[in-house]
């Protein structure tokens, strides 16, 4: 499959599988130990899925592109989803809740909207010298929150930006020093979760974190040696995921032994699952909860000989 050049502005590009490499997309539930495998290919690296409204199938991004995988058919293969208007994009998209919207990233920085179906697609961000990356929408579907960068700053960390829904210029939450990644909503609105590296002096030691929607105080989620991004919680408010790596990792790095972690969020210190596997970037970085709360999505990279 042809790969998609890199942004000229932004040198961003979409990743691809190495030699010997292939993607496989499961579905696990919190009823099993054992997750599905719903599609693997050698083809096209295929990354960070969300789960449609009627829990038929998965979106998901590839080769800069938004592809639909139908969930209950064995033979079932990606679907691009056609998106007038758009660049290339990356593994930050989310649904809005009502369903008939997605919200991307461009690998130009800015964000989108296009219907979920496909068709033409709108820009939501202005010039306003930051990257714009995108993990979540509020519960009433006015609000993104996102991760805004300064362009062309080396190391600059990431902070949580607010803005509307239709585009216009956001404001930026106080989260203290360090880089966060990944907000997104509680499904009541009251809170956004993130993981943030304020909480400790080991370079990169993201930990999971809250703060209130409108502002205050970040409160720890749970303290663990490993590098945690991306929490995501269950449509019920009940549960949640998040992706573990090592210690020491620096940001969230492709190709790395990680573990996607399922725990109730009235205790996330104990997991109720854990699944070991080879991948990290891609893995997990969106809500990918079924509409039923009971199940979710991601996606591993295994190499030949591991």
């Amino acid at each position: 499959m042809a790969t998609t050049k890199a942004d000229p502005d932004t040198g961003m590009a979409p990743r691809e599988l190495k030699p010997g490499q292939r993607t496989r997309v499961w579905v696990a539930s919190l009823d099993s130990d054992t997750p599905e495998l719903v599609h693997e290919t050698s083809d096209i690296l295929l990354e960070a899925p969300n789960w449609s409204p009627d829990g038929g199938s998965l979106l998901l991004n590839g080769d800069g592109r938004l592809w639909r995988l139908d969930l209950g058919t064995e033979a079932a293969r990606p679907v691009e989803i056609p998106l007038d208007g758009v660049p290339a994009i990356n593994n930050d998209h989310v649904l809005s809740p009502d369903g008939e919207y997605v919200y991307l990233s461009g690998m130009d920085g800015h964000l989108y909207r296009a219907p979920r179906t496909g068709g033409p697609g709108v820009r939501l961000t202005g010039d306003d010298g930051t990257l714009h990356f995108l993990h979540g929408i509020s519960p009433d579907g006015t609000t993104l929150a996102y991760v805004e960068i300064p362009r062309g700053v080396d190391g600059a960390p990431g902070r949580l930006a607010l803005m509307p829904a239709d585009g216009g210029s956001g404001r930026v939450l106080d989260t203290g020093d360090g880089h966060i990644d990944g907000p997104e909503y509680s499904p009541d609105g009251r809170w956004i979760v993130f993981n943030s590296e304020a909480f400790t002096t080991a370079p990169g030691h993201a930990q999971l974190v809250r703060l209130p929607a409108e502002g205050g105080p970040v409160e720890r989620l749970v303290t663990s040696g490993t590098v945690d991004w991306f929490p995501h919680l269950s449509p019920d408010g009940r549960f949640a995921t998040y992706v573990a790596f090592p210690a020491g990792t620096l940001g969230h790095p492709e190709d790395l032994d990680v573990a996607v972690h399922v725990v109730a969020t009235d205790d996330w210190s104990t997991p109720l699952r854990t699944y070991p596997l080879f991948g990290g970037q891609g893995t997990l970085n969106v809500n990918s909860w079924a509409p039923d709360s009971r199940r979710f999505a991601f996606v591993s990279y295994p190499l030949d000989g591991r």
